[in-house]
């Protein structure tokens, strides 16, 4: 792996200063740390909904301009469906019930994560999320996971 990936959630408690991602990043930070463009959707997505939204969007572009944000090109879209078409295949209906329409959100996955997951298969980083669907796809792709915070007993 080349270096990691912080899905939202890690980028959400890095923007407010926790600790352990701060530790994190600090023990990490030869490696490479990026992020994706989907991820900046939603972190200004979460600052556009907040009570505060001037404060959290200048905090959110502000962490937006010291990190940098992969696209999503021709080669994440190819990565993207065949992570999709894996997950379905292996999390989805049996043979029996195929005519069914099921979305990948009725399996357990984010559209968005998805979409963050072909990223990082793309670029050959490492997840960095504390979101099980992430997890749950190491059964089916070869995609590493870490998790900084929270501790898995907390």
């Amino acid at each position: 792996m080349n270096g990691y990936l912080l899905d939202t959630n890690h980028c959400a408690w890095l923007i407010e200063g926790n600790p352990e991602i701060i530790q994190g990043l600090k023990e990490r930070r030869d490696e490479g740390i990026v992020t994706s463009v989907t991820v900046q959707g939603e972190l200004v997505l979460m600052a556009r909904n907040s009570e505060r939204i001037g404060d959290n969007f200048n905090r959110v572009t502000a962490f937006l301009e010291g990190i940098e944000v992969l696209p999503v090109d021709s080669q994440t879209a190819a990565y993207y469906g065949g992570l999709k078409a894996a997950l379905m295949g292996h999390f989805g209906p049996r043979a029996g019930l195929k005519g069914r329409k099921i979305e990948t959100r009725q399996l357990g996955f984010e559209e968005n994560d998805l979409w963050i997951a072909a990223t990082a298969l793309r670029h050959r980083l490492i997840v960095v999320t504390s979101d099980s669907d992430f997890t749950r796809m190491t059964e089916v792709v070869d995609i590493s996971v870490e998790r900084w915070w929270p501790p898995e007993h907390a």
